[in-house]
């Protein structure tokens, strides 16, 4: 299972240094998971430490992320769906820790029916399919955002080319977008949240950026309430340098880089 993974492709940039750490035999990983997380001293936000155990774990009828918030316990099949979820908890827990808050709350309010509820909505779609553009606070990646937000697909990722890496970074973040992106499909999309960062952000260490991105976005979540207008589409191979034959064909195809619709 794990031997599908790439670990030379781009879009897993955010959690290959959690993957390196591990110390796992075959396809084994939950042990490795817990060692890194006392390492890491990861817990929920009770304070409670945070354990990945096997799915059989989960009582019947009881909601994933009420367990997690009321336990510290992560269940965890043998999938990849749920080995990426570990490596996210493994590498960005702050987020995470605040997004099973948010989940776990709406859960004891509203209890587990069939709709979710609008900011229960929009954790489930944070954790599962999000990326996160942190933006450098300039006119170059604003005009950038500003074209994304509005389809300009053309002007974002082809004309705006020079402005990926020196003004905007792209860092995936939902473990079901990291699954999917196994077997990289064109159509495939994330929900990006962007992050304004001040030029000192950009001159920090791989390592550091990652914290500043947790400890940011965390505290975003913590004070402000989370909806789905936080989000805009990015189809993730078109990243300028993520996928070969960038070109304004490759943009143009509108079954994926479709045009805003008309309000």
């Amino acid at each position: 299972m794990l031997a599908q993974i790439d670990w030379t492709r781009p879009w897993y940039d955010s959690v290959r240094p959690a993957f390196a750490r591990l110390h796992h035999e075959g396809e084994d990983f939950i042990d490795a998971f817990n060692a890194n997380a006392a390492d890491l001293k990861l817990a929920n936000h009770h304070g409670q430490p945070i354990r990945f155990v096997p799915q059989s774990e989960l009582p019947e009828g009881r909601a994933y992320e009420e367990f997690i918030g009321a336990t510290g316990c992560v269940p965890t099949r043998d999938n990849l769906h749920d080995f990426f979820n570990g490596l996210v908890w493994q590498s960005f827990p702050l987020i995470k820790r605040e997004l099973n808050a948010l989940q776990a709350a709406q859960i004891a309010l509203a209890g587990i029916g069939k709709a979710r509820g609008p900011a229960r909505d929009a954790a489930t779609i944070f954790d599962e399919n999000a990326a996160l553009l942190v933006v450098r606070d300039s006119q170059e990646a604003h005009a950038l955002v500003a074209a994304l937000r509005a389809h300009r697909w053309s002007e974002a990722l082809c004309q705006r080319r020079a402005a990926w890496g020196a003004h905007a970074q792209p860092w995936l973040f939902g473990h079901a977008l990291m699954e999917k992106l196994v077997a990289p499909r064109k159509a495939i999309t994330a929900h990006v949240r962007v992050v304004v960062a001040n030029d000192g952000y950009f001159a920090l260490s791989n390592d550091e950026q990652r914290g500043w991105i947790d400890r940011k976005v965390a505290g975003e979540l913590a004070a402000q309430d989370l909806t789905t207008r936080c989000f805009t589409p990015l189809p993730v191979l078109g990243v300028p340098g993520w996928w070969p034959g960038q070109d304004e064909l490759f943009y143009g195809d509108v079954s994926v880089f479709r045009p805003r619709r008309a309000t």
